[in-house]
This record gives C-alpha cells, structure tokens and sequence, in this order.
C-alpha cells in the first residue's frame, strides 16, 4: 500500500550491529541471495531486486545477545524472519554458511538460528 502522504515513513533497511560488518553482510548475502554493497568497513548493505534490506553498522563494542533471554545478560532486541520450502535443507545451508541452530527451539515448524555474531534469526514454513 502506498500514501500520499509524503510524512509516511518507508522502511528500507534493518540495522545490525557487527564487530565485523563485511563479513555479517556477506553471510546475509550467500543466506538470501541478496546483493551486498560494501560501502566501507564501517557499513555495508544487503539488498533484495525490490523491497527492504539490511545493513550492517560497525560496532567495536558489540555483545552477542543470548537466546532464550536470560536476566542479567544481553538480551536480542529483534531478530529476523525468513521463510522457506524446505526447512531441514534452510538449516542445514545455513550452518554451512556460518550459522548455528540454537539449542531452545520453541516449535517444530520454525528453526531458530544464530547468525556468525550470535542474531538470532528464525526460518519457518508457510503457515506457521
């Protein structure tokens, strides 16, 4: 749906923290099939043909977040969601790529991942 009303934000990109923007851009890249724009080593893009992306923002401070959240500790303040058509196969090419399964998984038809800097990002079925 699109406004008229030129006050209404478009939302063009998800920003992730990384100690190493580069190499994070380039996991989401070879994840998605998206293009990766390395603008510099303190910013890098991930973009589909059309639609919202990702970026990643150089942060020298950054701290993995834990999943599930625990008091106390870093917890995730987002995570992504990608669907797929074959979700052992998602997984299995993810953690080839990079990732690892999270050891709490809350249901059978979503796979929770952690990216290489510890996001945790979730692949689903259709329907779920």
């Amino acid at each position: 749906m699109t406004s008229d009303d030129a006050t209404m934000p478009t939302l063009v990109s998800t920003v992730l923290q990384s100690p190493e923007p580069i190499r994070l851009a380039r996991f989401y890249g070879a994840l998605t099939g998206w293009t990766v724009h390395e603008d510099d080593p303190t910013w890098a893009r991930v973009r589909p043909d059309h639609g919202a992306g990702l970026s990643v923002q150089y942060d020298p401070e950054y701290v993995q977040p834990v999943w599930p959240s625990e008091h106390g500790a870093q917890n995730m303040q987002l995570h992504i969601d990608f669907q797929v058509e074959d979700l052992p196969g998602a997984v299995a090419r993810a953690v080839d790529l990079g990732a690892r399964e999270a050891a709490f998984q809350p249901q059978d038809d979503v796979r929770v991942l952690l990216d290489p800097d510890g996001h945790p990002f979730c692949l689903f079925l259709p329907g779920a």
